[in-house]
């Protein structure tokens, strides 16, 4: 069979194409199509279903984050391939592979789930914490010998420009020449490599899309794929593109938790830190993702007027209740009892204060895994900060030297954020773009990428 590299390559269109010259050729020698997206077209579910070729219903990664309800406690960016509840395209193809005889590997770059992944080859974004609260960044790869292979290689992955105030193009110039390395290892190429470069997902949503440098972003982008592409073409591998999402313009963020708080159904805990979201006395509350919110309802008397309530705000276009979130394919139990989408210039924010001065100490830091819902405000330096970068550096060396400090360079305005995404686009040329090879279908839905891998492997 011969070898497919899969390259994600977040927030793409057709519209956007022709500002990249390499793989616009390559689309123009296969074929490329829309992709109609899921719901919420949002990272970890959209790469869970086209892992899977299932919908959130099935498969249950029901946004980037949920809440966990036998601890009542909201995880974000969880890493754990045994969370995605239906079987992943790695599984299938070594079976199918094996009741034929024929040997199949994987090399998994950076796409989400990637722990404990039945790969070969797992390369994944992973700090270490200290009991102190410090922090050291770094990879984790399987087997273990790679991360000092690359590393040796390419020097230390740029973990600062995979997400933050400085994330940017590096992250994904390192990724792509870490998926060559693995493209011309010895042995030759896997089977199958999933390459995630999340390049065009940052300054579209710190300025919009209506505001960005396409020609500049997209031609980075471009030339970041080309060890890869370079490679592939060594091994003689087929190389696809897909895509999560794409980016809509905001204007209007939706503050769910304070609305919620306002009507005395959200309580805050003081704490020396701040205030702290108690999920156990809340009557309810919401974890924000983007564009779309879940809506978990502790006392079901207060169903009805959570509801209401919701229904009746600005920026929110329809709230799916209990069963009806079927419709969208997100009647699962980790999904909100009620799933609101925001309308396409609005998104959620997850603050629950009231008043800047208690907000929780995380809300001004980069801290993706302790804040209950997705915060687009960390890819900003706060510019009431006379230097944010300078205060963020010295911090960090502050940090180094075994000082307990915070990095506290992140904003609370949520109206700095210009673009989002979670939602279906409307126009064709803006939504996520496939490139292919074989048989080029009509219509592709995310869920369709699945099937289409396992038929070029021949093991469909």
């Amino acid at each position: 069979m011969q070898p497919l590299v899969v390259l994600n390559t977040v927030g793409l269109t057709s519209r956007l194409l022709p500002f990249a010259p390499r793989l616009h050729a390559l689309a123009e020698a296969q074929w490329h199509r829309p992709l109609n997206e899921i719901l919420p077209s949002v990272t970890c579910s959209v790469q869970a279903s086209m892992l899977t070729g299932k919908l959130p219903t099935e498969h249950g990664i029901v946004g980037n984050g949920w809440l966990f309800r036998d601890t009542q406690e909201v995880r974000f960016w969880q890493q754990s391939n045994r969370l995605i509840q239906a079987e992943p395209i790695y599984v299938t193809a070594r079976r199918e592979a094996a009741a034929r005889n024929k040997s199949f590997s994987c090399a998994k770059l950076f796409w989400w789930f990637n722990q404990g992944a039945a790969v070969d080859i797992a390369v994944t974004p992973k700090p270490h914490y200290g009991a102190d609260g410090s922090k050291a960044f770094d990879i984790q790869t399987y087997p273990e010998a790679w991360a000092a292979r690359l590393t040796g290689k390419l020097g230390k992955f740029p973990f600062p420009t995979f997400w933050g105030p400085m994330a940017g193009l590096p992250c994904s110039q390192w990724i792509g020449s870490a998926s060559a390395e693995v493209l011309l290892a010895d042995g030759g190429p896997p089977t199958l490599t999933l390459v995630y470069l999340p390049h065009l997902d940052y300054e579209p949503q710190r300025i919009g899309p209506a505001h960005c440098d396409w020609k500049k972003l997209v031609a980075e982008l471009d030339d970041a794929c080309g060890p890869v592409l370079d490679a592939a073409k060594r091994v003689g591998a087929a190389v696809w593109v897909v895509n999560e999402t794409t980016h809509v313009q905001v204007s209007r963020p939706i503050f769910p938790n304070r609305i919620l708080r306002q009507a005395g159904l959200l309580v805050a805990r003081p704490s020396p830190f701040g205030e702290q979201l108690d999920m156990y006395a809340s009557a309810a509350f919401a974890v924000c993702d983007h564009q779309l919110a879940h809506i978990y309802v502790n006392d079901r008397k207060q169903t009805e007027r959570v509801r209401e309530l919701l229904a009746q705000q600005p920026g929110i276009d329809r709230v799916y209740v209990g069963p009806q979130r079927a419709e969208i394919g997100l009647d699962h139990d980790r999904a909100g009892d009620f799933v609101a989408l925001a309308k396409a210039d609005s998104w959620f924010a997850y603050p629950f204060w009231l008043n800047d001065r208690l907000a929780p100490d995380y809300a001004r830091t980069v801290d993706i895994h302790r804040k209950p819902g997705y915060d687009p405000c960390e890819l900003f330096f706060d510019p009431q900060l006379m230097w944010g970068k300078g205060r963020a550096i010295a911090k960090i060396l502050m940090k180094k030297l075994g000082v307990r400090t915070l990095v506290d360079v992140i904003p609370l305005d949520a109206t700095l954020v210009r673009g989002s995404h979670g939602l279906r686009m409307k126009e064709p040329l803006d939504q996520p773009v496939m490139i292919g090879t074989g048989p080029a279908p009509e219509q592709i839905e995310q869920t369709d990428v699945y099937r289409l891998i396992l038929a070029h492997l021949g093991l469909s």
